[in-house]
């Protein structure tokens, strides 16, 4: 269908004379919105959140509508998967995150799409740190008295997770894998069930990302050790990076991004590029995301690329390693 789609197009510019860069000189149309699709249900968390928010600054900015299309299930790969068979003219672009587009190629056979031949990169816009929080029972109140304590009862501790190849999953993954401990993975149907069990001693550890569990920290009803993450979250400033630690590797978080099918014209990816680049400057923007506990991020093309390629060669290592199993 994106053949089909991409030879009528081309056609149309030859009949009518226009080329790629003339339609990007056009672009966007006032009356014609653009599109963002959302692999996740509306009010699904974090990424919808900071997905309508882009949109918002977006539209005024561009002086015309962008709508948020929401599109769940198969672990983002449907909405993905709309967004690649999209005609790559710019009114249709996605933003996703670590997951569906680093994660999701070596967990489900016969993908869809290709994260990286199937998209344009636009630009990295947020990052949501995986936090390392424990019972408050457990005797352990930094890192290395938990690395400790696990070495010293192999097997004895169980961490919670939102599935088997969630965020969540492969953060405990890549720690075990780091640090040399050996722990019970218990995967739950629910964050929030497991953020309960957790603070109940039924699970010992959780590797949840900062949101899902700031509120819990703050109140003293869990005890914080490391942001898996180079820099501090501003929604924990007081608890210490992995990297200060002295676990460089150990880095795990949730990125969000903006993307384009492939094909869409590059003066096109580059004024989305500036104005994503931009809305991240914004204080109140950025301040909206740190409040989520998601940090700005922004940069070129290039530097999404880079990442993605870096994320999808990492945790395919640490799902192979894992002995994760494919779906």
């Amino acid at each position: 269908m994106r053949n089909s789609l991409s030879s009528v197009a081309l056609t149309w510019m030859l009949a009518t004379g226009l080329t790629a860069p003339a339609l990007a000189a056009e672009w966007p149309a006032a009356d014609k919105p653009i599109q963002i699709i959302v692999p996740a249900p509306a009010g699904g968390g974090t990424g919808d959140a900071i997905a309508r928010l882009v949109a918002d600054r977006l539209g005024k900015r561009l002086k015309t509508a962008v709508i948020v299309d929401n599109r769940g299930g198969a672990n983002g790969n449907i909405g993905a998967a709309a967004a690649a068979a999209a005609p790559a003219d710019g009114y249709r672009l996605l933003f996703s995150w670590a997951g569906t587009l680093a994660v999701s190629p070596h967990l489900f056979r016969n993908l869809p799409f290709d994260p990286q031949k199937s998209f344009a990169p636009i630009a990295l816009v947020a990052d949501v740190p995986n936090i390392l929080v424990v019972n408050n029972a457990l005797p352990a109140h930094d890192l290395t008295e938990f690395v400790h304590f696990a070495k010293s009862h192999p097997g004895s501790l169980n961490f919670g997770s939102s599935g088997n190849g969630s965020s969540m999953h492969l953060a405990g993954e890549l720690f075990k894998r780091e640090t040399g401990v050996q722990l019970v993975h218990v995967p739950y149907a629910a964050p929030g069930q497991a953020v309960t069990n957790l603070m109940a001693n039924e699970i010992q550890a959780m590797f949840q990302l900062v949101p899902g569990v700031v509120g819990q920290v703050k109140a003293g009803k869990l005890r914080a050790l490391a942001v898996m993450s180079p820099s501090r979250s501003q929604a924990l400033a007081d608890v210490p990076t992995t990297t200060e630690l002295g676990y460089p590797k150990l880095q795990s978080s949730t990125w969000f991004a903006l993307l384009a099918p492939k094909g869409t014209p590059t003066a096109i990816l580059d004024r989305l590029n500036a104005e994503i680049n931009d809305i991240l400057l914004e204080p109140d923007v950025a301040k909206s995301l740190t409040s989520m506990g998601a940090m700005p991020l922004g940069g070129s093309r290039l530097a999404l690329a880079d990442h993605l390629a870096v994320e999808i060669s990492k945790w395919g290592r640490v799902i192979k390693e894992s002995g994760i199993q494919n779906q």
